[in-house]
């Protein structure tokens, strides 16, 4: 009997409200398919309506990150007009960069090679943890490609404009390691401890309170806030929402107790 084709993406739900999405296509180095696409899909529109969700963490199966876009499908592009093109390239995109309409914060361990469009989307987590020698690279002019999936803002808004023109135009390839050292990623770690360390983050952040994380999270989308007094203007009211909350009572109570706060999210 054959085998039974393995599922693209698998979808952990563990305690604590944390959720671990596993890119599953070790034998093509966790490329960006069709059908790892589309299960990408369903799974984030499921994790955006779980009221419970505190913290997603993504990560791939094997040696790889993602090797990012399937190039047996880019390969044959240029037999397309570019208004098709156009609309097929953008909805991978919007798919893959779904990640950051999450209202939780995400977290991405990059365990191997992170290449092209699988750098971008280890760009759009929120915190990215990665193996001491993953590999990450953004190789698209030397594929004569434009970079794409949102590269030219990612690399920029996370590393800054200096790395971000080195990687893109030269080629550059950075280490984990090396890539901590530049803010690429928050820290990078012996392979055999990432998820662990990445799981650890990911339950620190779902410890705290759900309401003031999710508002800190869209606070600090997109680059943050253009100057201090957009910042002063949003605080003055997301705070006092907190404020209102349960959750709020319930953290001072804990702080006076000497105890943890049980947060509910209320």
């Amino acid at each position: 009997m054959p085998e039974e084709p393995s599922e693209p993406l698998l979808v952990e739900r563990r305690a604590a409200g944390i959720a671990v999405l596993t890119l599953n296509d070790p034998g093509r180095r966790n490329a960006m398919s069709g059908e790892m696409t589309a299960a990408w899909k369903a799974a984030v529109a499921g994790l955006r309506a779980d009221r419970d969700l505190r913290c997603v963490v993504v990560t791939g199966a094997g040696s790889a990150f993602t090797s990012g876009g399937d190039l047996s499908w880019l390969a044959g592009g240029n037999a397309d007009a570019v208004p098709a093109l156009r609309d097929r390239m953008l909805d991978f995109y919007r798919t893959w960069l779904s990640i950051r309409d999450l209202e939780v914060p995400t977290i991405a361990a990059v365990n191997g090679p992170a290449v092209g469009a699988g750098l971008c989307l280890a760009l759009a987590c929120d915190l990215r943890y990665a193996a001491e020698r993953a590999k990450l690279l953004a190789p698209f002019t030397a594929l004569g490609l434009h970079p794409g999936m949102a590269a030219t803002w990612l690399l920029p808004e996370v590393a800054g404009l200096p790395l971000a023109r080195e990687m893109l135009l030269t080629g550059r390839v950075l280490t984990g390691a090396e890539a901590a050292t530049y803010g690429l990623v928050n820290q990078a770690f012996p392979a055999d401890r990432l998820l662990a360390e990445a799981l650890a983050a990911a339950e620190r952040v779902a410890a705290q309170a759900p309401v003031a994380t999710r508002l800190t999270k869209v606070a600090l989308a997109g680059g943050g806030h253009p100057d201090m007094d957009s910042a002063l203007r949003w605080e003055s009211l997301a705070q006092p929402v907190t404020m209102t909350t349960r959750d709020m009572a319930e953290g001072i109570a804990a702080r006076r107790e000497g105890r943890a706060p049980r947060f509910t999210g209320e």
